[in-house]
């Protein structure tokens, strides 16, 4: 007999509400227990009740500490993968960046391009360029040269 589907809703009965915590409860201390004994992965349960004053710490307050303790000094050592939204928004913003630079390159590749077969279209150089555009074109022209250069040599 399949389990009737549960409405996730606050429960207002009082009583009703404690006895579902104590057998979730239950079953959760259960669930960390198998994971734990299964697998050989240190786990730890602290479960805060309005019931009770005291959380419920499971196996034990001292091996929670240890399992807390582990997981900080582990945050400290992979911070590579661990990030806070500042760290977060910090390496989106330089692979933005990065990613910005690569775009201006390859444009003023584009149009460095453009402008060298125009210029072989027309014989001339007809568009005004400032000093340091024209140094830019210049390298450009040059290393264009260099890369036929070196694929006549290699059908040579």
């Amino acid at each position: 007999m399949p389990r009737r589907k549960i409405k996730l809703a606050f429960i207002s009965d009082e009583l009703a509400r404690k006895v579902t915590y104590n057998r979730r409860k239950k079953c959760l201390i259960k669930k960390v227990t198998e994971l734990t004994t299964l697998c050989d992965v240190p786990a730890c349960a602290i479960i805060s009740s309005p019931f009770d004053s005291q959380p419920e710490v499971w196996p034990n307050r001292e091996g929670a500490m240890k399992v807390i303790e582990r997981y900080q000094n582990s945050y400290m050592r992979d911070e590579k993968r661990n990030v806070n939204h500042e760290r977060f928004t910090m390496q989106m913003v330089t692979k933005a960046r990065d990613q910005l630079k690569k775009m201006k390159r390859d444009n003023r590749e584009d149009e460095l391009n453009l402008l060298m077969f125009v210029c072989m279209q027309n014989n001339s150089l007809s568009i005004d360029l400032n000093a340091e555009e024209l140094k830019d074109f210049d390298k450009f022209v040059e290393n264009k040269l260099k890369e036929v250069g070196c694929k006549i040599e290699t059908l040579d």
